[in-house]
């Protein structure tokens, strides 16, 4: 008798050809490995996202937001959440879950709860730091959002809608997105990928496979199904420094509006520049340094300080470090020519 088929093997596939005349002989049979492979494929991804929540859940939080009423009685009014950064309380979140809050209470994947202050935000890249009196925290580690790469797996851990540590996952969708806070500035290279969001992710962080933060969670778009945004953590590097020292980030302006130009090879040859991007002036502000100096628009800045200048990211970042009304020069590709151009940033205003 042939072997019956078992339909969770799948489908049975003969080697040398169809089964013979002679029903006692014992044909050879392959089994197809789909079924197997595919239950490997589904342990080996549970497991990397079951390490990882392991590692980094117990440094999510939540944060609950108050207001004080005129009877001086905290009532909630809000909630997002938040990852610990440091064993001594603090905390990385959105600057729009915190803005302007009188009370903050941090409560733990435990169910412990501290009370919290803000230390400093940026409503431009919608990063803020808060702190909770609590020593010996678990925290996450930092990874290089620089390394992401489309279709990689993404991690994300938060409190939608007060669920406390809720796990979802998906992929890095896209990369070098652009979007506006909730002040309508621009963010830019903004991570967007499809591990789902709900209303209190925010400030949650986004991790990779390793458990690494590569991003903070910060928007979801109503009318669309899992598409998800987090703000590279990269740029949360940059902007820790400034909060924990200022509070705040101090940019330095130029007064021009700018896009990202790439350059031709012969314009890179001919001018024996380092960087194959530019900032291309758009348009200049009236009585801005730019204008006062000199800088057109169409003018290509490729250099600051004799520092390539690969995009407005470079030139944001450059222009953040830069001690303010101090001298800086510019790079300028103006048609053919290439033009030094000294301007006096001034401080960028809100």
């Amino acid at each position: 008798m042939l072997p019956e088929k078992d339909d969770r093997l799948g489908p049975l596939r003969w080697i040398n050809g169809p089964p013979p005349d002679d029903e006692s002989a014992q044909p050879h049979v392959e089994l197809e490995a789909s079924h197997s492979n595919d239950v490997e494929s589904l342990d080996a991804y549970s497991r990397a996202v079951v390490s990882v929540v392991s590692a980094v859940g117990p440094a999510v939080v939540s944060i609950q937001v108050g207001q004080r009423s005129r009877r001086e009685r905290q009532q909630r009014v809000g909630a997002g959440s938040g990852v610990v950064i440091t064993p001594d309380g603090y905390i990385l979140t959105n600057s729009h879950v915190v803005h302007e809050a009188s009370g903050l209470t941090i409560v733990f994947p435990d169910g412990s709860d501290s009370p919290a202050s803000v230390v400093g935000e940026d409503p431009a890249t919608d990063l803020a730091v808060i702190r909770c009196e609590r020593n010996d925290l678990p925290y996450g580690s930092f990874g290089n959002s620089g390394t992401l790469r489309v279709g990689q797996l993404a991690i994300a851990v938060g409190n939608p809608l007060g669920f406390q540590s809720t796990v979802s996952t998906g992929v890095v969708s896209a990369l070098g997105r652009a979007l506006r806070s909730h002040d309508g500035r621009l963010i830019e290279n903004i991570i967007q990928h499809t591990a789902p969001l709900n209303p209190g992710n925010s400030g949650g962080p986004l991790l990779d496979s390793n458990g690494r933060i590569v991003g903070i969670n910060t928007a979801i778009i109503a009318i669309a199904q899992g598409i998800g945004f987090s703000i590279p953590s990269n740029t949360a590097k940059w902007v820790l420094p400034q909060l924990f020292k200022h509070g705040r980030v101090r940019r330095g302006r130029i007064g021009i509006a700018g896009q990202d130009r790439p350059l031709g090879r012969r314009v890179v040859r001919a001018h024996e520049l380092h960087t194959e991007m530019g900032v291309e002036v758009l348009s200049t502000e009236a009585g801005g340094p730019a204008a006062t100096a000199g800088v057109r628009e169409a003018d290509l800045i490729v250099g600051l300080n004799d520092q390539p200048v690969r995009g407005i990211d470079d030139l944001q970042r450059f222009l953040a470090e830069w001690p303010l009304k101090k001298n800086l020069t510019l790079d300028v590709l103006r048609g053919a020519k290439r033009l030094q151009i000294q301007v006096t940033p001034v401080e960028a205003r809100g």
